[in-house]
């Protein structure tokens, strides 16, 4: 992203989708809604265009959207008439297992925590800001979750130790 081109909605889309995307997708468990969310995030980015001041805003901004898509997803009306998976139709396989399935596993809250903290580098106060959570919020969260995790994982010294 050189230049003032990093400002144009494409080079950001090519820029940060794939952190969109793991986002939503740590947040919904879904590659089909991650898709979904991440799409709706552009869309939303299309229609603001906002006036962004840096790469770190532009990074911040989208981010947050991609936060509050993942949060209106949980809140969807379809969702409360989800019904339970039945032989006829088997859940989807999830093709990564040990820590990316214990993170999965995850209530949302955490999920998202762990998600922006570890596979984002973002900081507390970065988390805090894009998730309208306090610090102390987000590192509550993050304990806990690695508490979760260590539990989750105890089976897999090696893994459970660098938490």
């Amino acid at each position: 992203m050189d230049g003032e081109n990093w400002r144009e909605p494409a080079e950001l889309a090519r820029a940060y989708a794939p952190a969109i995307y793991r986002l939503a997708y740590a947040r919904t468990g879904s590659r089909a809604d991650a898709e979904d969310i991440m799409q709706e995030v552009f869309v939303r980015l299309l229609r603001a265009r906002p006036d962004f001041a840096d790469r770190a805003h532009a990074r911040a901004w989208l981010l947050r959207v991609a936060a509050n898509c993942a949060n209106d997803w949980f809140r969807a009306p379809w969702r409360r008439r989800e019904g339970p998976l039945t032989d006829a139709l088997p859940a989807p396989e999830h093709e990564d297992g040990g820590v990316v399935e214990a993170v999965l596993a995850l209530p949302a809250k955490y999920r998202t925590a762990v998600h922006l903290y570890y596979y984002e580098e973002l900081s507390v106060a970065e988390i805090a800001k894009i998730t309208g959570k306090s610090e102390s919020a987000v590192k509550s969260r993050l304990f806990r979750a690695r508490a979760m995790l260590r539990e989750a994982l105890k089976e897999d010294d090696d893994v459970s130790e660098r938490l």
